[in-house]
């Protein structure tokens, strides 16, 4: 799973780099020459929605998603195993079910053969992300539930505090 990961995040920089620069340019555009690119607005959009859904799957994968987690830290080893087992399955089912129906609406608007409002692009192409993010996304809640199964250590959420000590071990260690 080595090369998803790199192709993740690899998508997600391209994905950024280019919000920017659309961006950019238009504003350059609109101040400086009085000009102004019609499709940008509708194409920042659909490269924001694709930035979203990969990138969930993305902060699941280094545990950059927070939550409230204070009763699941105060249960002992085995019931917080429990909860966070409980927990996983939920999230790999809704996943789930948001990549079915992602799938099921992009083929409806594939049958339809409706445009995009300013790109010459049929609106299911830029839909394609749904299934697609929402796949992704349940591929790593079934990675964690299968490490929580076999008592490996795997987390849900992230932890501000634990990050902010180890940042500040970091720094200190580099001075």
């Amino acid at each position: 799973m080595r090369w998803l990961e790199r192709l993740e995040e690899g998508l997600l920089s391209l994905l950024l780099a280019a919000m920017v620069t659309i961006t950019f340019t238009q504003v350059v555009a609109r101040y400086v020459f009085n000009y102004s690119f019609v499709w940008a607005l509708e194409l920042t959009g659909v490269l924001f929605a694709c930035l979203m859904f990969i990138g969930f799957s993305y902060c699941v994968r280094v545990g950059a998603h927070i939550g409230i987690d204070i009763l699941v830290r105060a249960l002992g080893p085995r019931p917080a195993r429990a909860v966070g087992i409980l927990a996983a399955s939920l999230c790999v089912a809704y996943s789930v079910t948001l990549a079915v129906g992602g799938w099921r609406y992009m083929h409806r608007l594939y049958e339809v053969g409706i445009y995009m409002q300013d790109l010459p692009f049929e609106q299911w192409i830029p839909k394609l992300v749904l299934p697609v993010g929402f796949g992704l996304l349940a591929l790593r809640f079934l990675a964690i539930l299968w490490r929580l199964i076999r008592g490996r250590d795997a987390r849900l959420l992230g932890s501000e505090s634990d990050d902010a000590l180890k940042l500040r071990d970091a720094i200190g260690s580099s001075e």
